[in-house]
Formats: structure tokens, C-alpha cells, sequence
């Protein structure tokens, strides 16, 4: 089963482990060996999926447990309306299945390879379907895991439902999950408009309108133009092709020649390039707005990126805000962008995402947990020539973010810190490595990101 060391490297290309052993189960007994084993198997072990994660929260020079052996649909409950699968399954994966009886997950993501294991156990967004909530791990009823002595737990609704807020926010570090079930729905049809806004004519009465008026939303600025992205529901397709056309530019053409400028252009020229794409793409929504949007299968929004080239990937990085501050947060990020563009000449080539997600307290982490949030999600595709551009960028954003009172992911935050930890989650860090030292003693599944950023 355990197969020799080799270096993996994770989808943007931004993390390089090699651990000692690197391994992959096909069925839980196996699973329940690895944790057992420590010499065979030596800590810290580390469970990956599809390995998407921009922080090294999947990294060990230990053991790495590849879960993609795992990933059998145990039941699609059309009654309950459940879908139970082992946990190495990808989320695209199981879309299809549940397609195939009209059956859909009630959120969509749009990073199809998420793993359901890690849905499960760490913090995810999603702001077109989020009408209730906006974290994956909330609609899940049950999950099972491997503990780090090898015993098998669960936490479910009817089975320790104390431990579900605690186990939906471990990050893989009570044990490896290896089962879950979540809840799903009937297919829908949803329909997607824009409305376009300067930045500085924002206000706090059109974003407030736009979410009473809606069902949810997201947005996304370039340069100095805000799009604001609302979903309802619909009744019929329409312009249902325009679906695959956000899919392609997702997958491949915004990142390809985002990256492509960066890559042979230089000074002026890049500089007047990238403005006239800029007014492409504020042009292409204002289209979309002014032809009334279009509408989709909200499952047609989960993008396949299991064999999009490098030339054509791209990162990002995640922190969350009070919903009322987000405006002024907005303006002023655009300005503190523009001022480091200036001193260091890096701007990001992609749009700021931005992600409505409603208050939330299924998990112990949730970055919801005291109200509603918007996200500030700067995104871009970084060259060769550019890795340590965009991580000095992260790395001044998340000081920016952290003294506004920012919330960051432990999986979706480069650079991550201690202290930008503490300060987001207070208390609710504490509770959760004080569980952690109780069912891992001896932090076998500890590797050095978490060991440096728990109490």
C-alpha cells in the first residue's frame, strides 16, 4: 500500500511537499492501519484530496494519505433527500451522479475538485447558491472518520451532535474522515443579472437593496467598475449556453491571458493591454446586463479543473468582513491597490471577488459565526516571473485585511498567521485545539503550518 517519497505540488503551484510516505487506502480497515501504525506510517499524517488548498494545511514530511481510493457513492436517499459517499469523492463527480435522478447539492460550488471529505471538515464559500447558507460542511448531516489512534468515530444529528460543530471545522486534524452524508434537493433552474456600478459611487443603499431584492449575490470589481451578480429562481432556461461560456473563462481564458500579458509584455504597453481587457470585460457585462441575464442548472456553475493547464490556473486568497463595512472596506482596498501598484508596480490581473454569505454557527469555525459577510477575494494568475510578486501582495493584503478586523480560511489564506488567527477567531481557536489535544495527545496529525499556528 505505501508507495516511495516523491514531491507533489499543489494546483496553482504554490506549495512543494515531499513527504515519507505517501499512501492510498481503499477501504476503511486500510485507513484505520495507517492511523495505527506510527512507524510504518510516521506523523504527521496528513489526508489530501484534490490538493486545491492555497495554504499548507495538507503539506507533511511525514505520511500523506491520498483519498482518492475512497470514493464510492453509498446511497442517493431520495427520500431523505441525502446523497452518503465516501469522502475522497469529488464534488463534480457526485453532481453528475445526482444528476442523473434530477437531484442537485444545495450549494454548487464553483471548484468542482473539492474533495466531500474535505467540504466536510473545512471552510468553503459559496455566495450563488448561499439563499440560507453559504458553507458546504452546514448541509452536512453526518460524517465519519478515522481518530489518530485508528478507532472510528461519527457525529451526526442523532450520534454526538455536539462534536459536528467541532469536527465540520477541524481540517483534518481530529483524525481522516472517510464517510459523510449531505443534504441535497431537486434540481432547480436559477437566473444569474448584472448591474454594473463605479466603485466610488457605491453606497451602502445599493447593497442593501441588492441583497433584499435577491435571493444572494456576489460581486466582482475591475479597475474601478463594480459588478454586482444576483441570483433568483427561474422557471424555464434561457441563454442556458452563456453558462458554458462562464465556465471556459473560468477554466481557462481569464487566467491564460491574464498570465500571457504578464508573461511577454512589459511597462506601458502591458500596462495599456490590460486596461483595454479591463473595458473587454466591464463591456461583456454590461451586454449580459442590458440582454437580462441569463439563467442555468445551478450545478452547471461547478467548474472541472482537473485538466486545466498551468498556463491557465490561477490563485487567490480569502478574507471575511462585516456585511456594513463592506463599501468603505471596498473603496478602500481599491485605493490601497492602486497605492501598491504604484510603489511596486504588482496589481492582480483577475477580478476582486467579493461573496454575500449569510451568518452561520454550524461549524465552530465559521467565518460567519457573529453575522453576515462580505468577502474581499483578490484573484490572479501568477507567471513564473511573478511567484514572489503575488506573495509579497498576500502577504501586505493580509495585514491590510487583519487590522480591519479581516476573518481568514485556514485553507484559502496564503500566508496565513498566528496572530491573524487568534485575532479572528479568539476563543473559538482555543476551543477547538483544547478538543484536538484531547483526541490526538500526541498531534499525530499535526504538520509545522498548524503546529505554528495552534496554542
Amino acid at each position: 500500500m505505501p508507495r516511495m517519497s516523491s514531491s507533489i505540488t499543489n494546483y496553482d503551484g504554490s506549495i512543494v511537499t515531499t513527504p515519507q510516505v505517501q499512501v492510498k487506502p481503499k477501504s476503511v480497515d486500510e485507513l484505520q492501519e495507517i492511523l495505527r501504525d506510527t512507524h510504518k506510517y510516521p506523523a504527521p499524517v496528513r489526508a489530501m484530496g484534490s490538493n486545491h488548498s492555497l495554504t499548507p494545511c495538507a503539506a507533511s514530511t511525514g505520511t500523506i494519505i491520498d483519498m482518492s481510493g475512497l470514493k464510492a457513492i453509498v446511497k442517493i436517499d431520495e427520500q431523505a433527500m441525502t446523497l452518503t459517499a465516501q469522502a475522497g469523492l469529488q464534488i463534480v463527480e457526485a453532481a453528475r451522479e445526482l444528476r442523473k435522478k434530477k437531484l442537485q447539492f444545495l450549494l454548487n460550488i464553483e471548484i468542482g475538485n473539492l474533495t466531500l471529505g474535505s467540504a466536510a471538515c473545512c471552510q468553503t464559500k459559496d455566495a450563488l447558491d448561499g439563499v440560507e447558507l453559504g458553507q458546504l460542511n452546514s448541509y452536512v448531516t453526518s460524517i465519519k472518520w478515522v481518530s489518530p489512534s485508528g478507532t472510528l468515530e461519527e457525529a451526526s444529528a442523532g450520534k454526538n451532535p455536539e462534536k459536528l460543530p467541532l469536527i465540520r471545522a477541524s481540517y483534518g486534524l481530529a483524525g481522516v474522515v472517510y464517510e459523510v452524508t449531505f443534504k441535497i434537493k431537486p434540481l432547480e433552474i436559477v437566473k444569474f443579472d448584472y448591474h454594473v456600478h463605479k466603485v466610488e459611487e457605491l453606497t451602502d443603499d445599493i447593497i442593501a437593496k441588492a441583497i433584499a431584492s435577491n435571493q444572494t449575490m456576489v460581486m466582482w470589481t475591475i479597475d474601478d467598475d463594480m459588478v454586482i451578480q444576483t441570483r433568483n429562481a427561474a422557471t424555464e432556461l434561457k441563454h442556458e449556453w452563456l453558462g458554458n461560456a462562464r465556465r471556459f473563462g473560468w477554466n481557462f481564458l481569464g487566467a491564460f491571458v491574464g498570465r500571457g500579458l504578464r508573461e511577454h509584455l512589459s511597462g506601458d504597453k502591458r500596462e495599456r493591454r490590460e486596461d483595454r481587457l479591463a473595458d473587454i470585460e466591464i463591456g461583456f457585462y454590461r451586454l449580459l446586463s442590458a440582454g437580462g441575464g441569463f439563467t442555468l442548472n445551478p450545478p452547471d456553475k461547478t467548474v472541472d479543473y482537473s485538466k486545466t493547464k498551468r498556463s491557465a490556473r490561477y490563485a487567490f486568497t480569502f478574507w471575511a468582513f462585516p456585511r456594513a463595512a463592506f463599501v468603505k472596506n471596498l473603496q478602500d482596498y481599491v485605493k490601497w491597490a492602486d497605492a501598491y501598484y504604484e510603489q511596486h508596480g504588482f496589481r492582480c490581473n483577475m477580478p476582486l471577488g467579493s461573496y454575500f454569505i449569510h451568518k452561520d454557527r454550524s461549524s465552530l469555525l465559521s467565518y460567519t459565526w457573529d453575522g453576515d459577510i462580505i468577502s474581499l477575494d483578490p484573484i490572479h494568475a501568477p507567471g513564473e516571473k511573478e511567484q514572489q510578486a503575488w506573495a509579497d501582495f498576500l502577504k501586505a493584503f493580509n495585514e491590510w485585511a487583519h487590522e480591519r478586523g479581516g476573518i481568514p480560511l485556514l485553507n484559502q489564506s496564503p500566508f496565513v498567521r498566528k496572530a491573524h488567527v487568534i485575532a479572528a477567531y479568539g476563543e473559538r481557536w482555543t476551543q477547538l485545539a483544547d478538543w484536538l489535544k484531547i483526541v490526538d495527545p500526541t498531534r499525530r496529525m499535526v504538520n509545522e503550518f498548524f503546529g505554528e499556528l495552534l496554542p
